[in-house]
């Protein structure tokens, strides 16, 4: 491996806190043995109805309600008022202004920057949101401004291979030589292969792989902890 390039959330940093504390303000009745099933839940519905909004099908706005309520209905709690729904993203959005990088994460960062390795961002979602995330993860400190891709501003997002391409082409990286690391096998993994880069699965909540669906990547990571030996092993 040359080049590696990054997923952001629940990869770079812990996604489900600030989803866990947005959820205990605005929603007290969901049960804390519930809160991990929700959680995905609530990215499942993110990246089904996400292209909705890419299309310009659905407003953000409704989205955003859409995606919070189907994950409460899916786990058998009650429907929420669109109100409610809206209170619970801007409370959410109010818990990412305090997300930190994991620790682990900035010894793999580190590592890359000390040995020149050269590093991209590939993530989805609306672009003023995601770059919120990348200033507040102070991620430019390591990642040039230029390597940073947001699904939204593209018109193509994960798994599509076309956002790889671009990827590939505005970085000047190798598909062969890239290796992908990102939490999401069905946007991260099987998106890095639909664009013939290699990937690391960053599996720290022990998902399953998808029915249907083949092992394609190099590795698989389930804790932050094992993430630096893993990536140094494979660029020393």
């Amino acid at each position: 491996m040359k080049t590696i390039v990054f997923d952001v959330d629940d990869t770079i940093y812990d996604q489900q806190q600030p989803f866990r504390n947005a959820i205990n303000a605005v929603f007290p009745d969901v049960k804390p043995e519930d809160m991990h099933a929700l959680y995905i839940r609530f990215r499942f519905h993110s990246d089904e109805t996400f292209p909705k909004v890419m299309s310009d099908d659905w407003t953000l706005e409704f989205m955003r309600f859409y995606r919070i309520n189907e994950s409460l209905k899916d786990l058998n709690y009650p429907s929420v008022s669109q109100d409610n729904g809206l209170i619970f993203q801007k409370t959410y959005e109010a818990e990412l202004d305090n997300i930190v990088m994991h620790p682990e994460v900035r010894k793999v960062f580190d590592f890359l920057k000390e040995n020149n390795i050269p590093m991209g961002i590939i993530t989805n979602g609306p672009t003023d949101h995601q770059f919120k995330k990348v200033k507040q993860l102070q991620l430019e400190n390591w990642v040039p401004t230029d390597n940073i891709i947001i699904s939204q501003s593209t018109g193509f997002q994960k798994p599509e291979r076309e956002i790889f391409d671009l990827a590939a082409k505005e970085f000047n990286m190798e598909c062969a030589h890239t290796l992908y690391v990102g939490d999401s096998f069905e946007n991260d993994i099987a998106g890095a292969t639909n664009g013939g880069w290699k990937s690391l699965w960053f599996n720290h909540r022990l998902r399953e792989i998808p029915d249907g669906e083949k092992a394609h990547h190099l590795k698989e990571v389930t804790s932050f902890e094992d993430l630096f030996p893993t990536i140094q092993s494979l660029f020393s």
